[in-house]
């Protein structure tokens, strides 16, 4: 057995124990709103939003930033070409729609992470409600069925070397 498939025999028993949590309905409930917070359309709006209050460079950090993330992110997604778990697994069905076909890696969590870093570099004071808003998104993805474990954590890095990497470049 290759590394691969250990990892992957590993996300599939870390999904089921997840979709085992005695609060799983609620938490599919919660994950729905937790993952439209990491959706693209707001991001935007947040771009914007810092140019209107004078944080133009953050505003170009998240931009600039944000084309290098879903560079990589598309780059991985079509050549990794991870099936979603409700592919998968028997009898398994997610509780959305995925936005497209692959599951890896997660790019919702890519996002959430890569705005937490950069938002909590200018705004230190936030970064422990950034962070547990990030972690969140990614726990709401594998809670709604789109992804494995391993998805969002490298979703997780991604966003987050993105973000350190653009910091530094602009900075």
């Amino acid at each position: 057995m290759n590394i691969l498939q250990n990892i992957h025999a590993f996300d599939v028993q870390a999904f089921y124990w997840f979709m085992a949590r005695k609060h799983r309905a609620l938490l599919t409930r919660i994950g729905r709103a937790i993952s439209f917070t990491a959706d693209g359309p707001l991001y935007v709006a947040g771009a914007l939003l810092c140019v209107m209050t004078g944080y133009e460079m953050l505003a170009l950090v998240l931009t600039v930033g944000f084309l290098l993330e879903r560079c990589i992110y598309f780059i991985l997604k079509r050549s990794c070409k991870r099936n979603r778990p409700a592919d998968i697994l028997d009898g398994f069905r997610s509780y959305i729609i995925p936005s497209d076909q692959f599951s890896f890696p997660s790019g919702h969590t890519s996002g959430a992470f890569f705005v937490a870093y950069c938002l909590s570099e200018w705004f230190p004071a936030f970064s422990f409600i950034l962070y547990f808003w990030a972690v969140n998104v990614g726990m709401s993805r594998i809670f709604l069925g789109v992804h494995f474990p391993t998805d969002t954590v490298i979703g997780a890095l991604l966003g987050s070397a993105c973000a350190a990497f653009i910091i530094g470049v602009l900075i």
